[in-house]
């Protein structure tokens, strides 16, 4: 069996070739999105704190993402099938239903964006867009590239062309957002801003800890648990700072829209030749997390049906992605973003916990098998989303925010995405040493951290 369709068991050595370097650059190249850019725009915050909330939430949400990364290069399974550890065989199904659907949900979001930006780059050089074609393309390259499988990605299409990519439309970006930014007015005015820092620093750990339910898919394949920590959490925190920093000054220099991510393409293809190179280097940038949200789905559907091959559900969920591209016209999207944190951050929270008292190290066994459910875990997955929800008051949700709203919250604010993370951790802690007061004894030695 070869890598690009490797299942759901533990990845063999001869497989685990990713070192530190193929690691960072798959991450900076999935951290780069035009979608995250528009989103200092919901902070409502001066520049000074959105900077501010940028550094904290950054910081925390990448701890949080390489930390997931490292356990799932000890354990070498795909990340929903390593949530059988802590939440039982059975239990992890409810996890890997909600990845799954994020997982489409970023896909159907990110072929809109690429879509958008090749119509507007085919529009510029021919006079016609056709952006429901463009969908159906990079639909299929989205495909092709889950097809390939992580290795082969890294090595035949970061390392040749995504990265280069990402440098040139980085530094595009940067000197077309500069461009004509009074960065010293802005520094100095606070103006009238209505937004919450700590808001804005759990918006920046949502987007971040949405990938902590697929970075495993990809770790699995890191040569140790240092690459795997130290590729992701870097890797990721470059363009998480590049983004919400640079976003921040987009956003307050030129009245981006958060609700129109799209404009932000038409305003850069207004530019002449460099624009035109700037626009399809922005499409390689995004082509690879379509192919990172097709391929997680499909590799997170494997744990629901290992019978079924990969490469089926992949073509499924292509199926599915490109559908739902070119039947939905998706908007407004921090509300999602912080649904994914309500849900990810406790999972999280769960899985290190179980995973420490756990040795620090996951055998086959501890996977395979365990109980079909842990009670006690999941009752710390509920308690900690029901903890993140209050503390955040979503005004959107119908009865569930109008109940919210009638319980009493902190008179001071300290964000939702730690005290959620923290109680989790420490309930799944509790139940697991009151269900078996000694921690599980491994019999495989850890995985070397060379």
């Amino acid at each position: 069996m070869n890598e690009p369709s490797w299942g759901i068991e533990p990845v063999p050595e001869r497989l685990r070739v990713l070192g530190f370097f193929d690691t960072t650059f798959l991450w900076l190249n999935l951290g780069i999105s035009l979608l995250v850019l528009v989103l200092p725009a919901y902070f409502d915050l001066s520049l000074k704190d959105a900077l501010a909330a940028t550094l904290v939430g950054g910081l925390i949400g990448n701890s949080m993402l390489a930390l997931a990364a490292l356990i799932g290069a000890d354990a070498r399974v795909p990340s929903m099938v390593l949530q059988r550890a802590p939440l039982g065989q059975r239990g992890s199904y409810a996890a890997t239903v909600l990845n799954v659907a994020q997982c489409m949900g970023w896909a159907i979001f990110e072929l809109i964006v690429i879509a958008t930006a090749a119509g507007l780059l085919c529009d510029k050089i021919f006079g016609f867009q056709a952006t429901w074609a463009w969908k159906l393309v990079f639909g299929g390259i989205a495909a092709a590239l889950a097809l390939m499988g992580p290795i082969n990605v890294v090595r035949r299409f970061v390392r040749k062309f995504a990265i280069w990519a990402v440098a040139a439309s980085v530094v595009y970006l940067a000197r077309w957002i500069l461009d004509g930014a009074d960065l010293g007015a802005l520094w100095s005015d606070g103006g009238e801003h209505q937004g919450s820092f700590w808001l804005a620093v759990d918006t920046v750990i949502a987007v971040t800890v949405s990938w902590a339910p697929l970075v495993a898919d990809y770790t699995r394949f890191s040569r140790d648990r240092r690459s795997a920590f130290y590729g992701v959490g870097l890797g990721y925190l470059l363009p998480t700072l590049f983004q919400f920093g640079f976003g921040s000054v987009l956003v307050l220099s030129r009245g981006v829209d958060p609700n129109q991510p799209e404009l932000i393409l038409t305003a850069i293809a207004g530019g002449g030749g460099a624009a035109a190179l700037a626009l399809l280097a922005l499409t390689f940038d995004e082509t690879d997390e379509a192919f990172a949200n097709v391929y997680s789905g499909a590799v997170s559907t494997q744990n629901l049906f290992p019978r079924v091959p990969q490469r089926v559900l992949i073509a499924v969920a292509s199926v599915v992605a490109t559908a739902g591209a070119l039947a939905i016209d998706m908007r407004s999207y921090q509300r999602f973003l912080l649904l994914l944190g309500a849900v990810f951050v406790p999972l999280l929270g769960v899985l290190v916990a179980h995973w420490l008292l756990s040795g620090a190290h996951y055998t086959r066994r501890d996977i395979f098998e365990g109980p079909p459910v842990r009670l006690g875990s999941i009752v710390a997955w509920v308690a900690g989303f029901l903890v993140y929800e209050w503390l955040y008051q979503p005004h959107d949700l119908g009865f569930w925010s109008d109940w919210l709203e009638r319980l009493p919250t902190p008179s001071y604010q300290i964000g939702a995405s730690l005290p959620s993370f923290a109680l989790a951790f420490v309930l799944t802690g509790i139940f697991q040493m009151l269900s078996s007061p000694r921690a599980t004894v491994t019999a495989e030695p850890p995985t070397s951290t060379r």
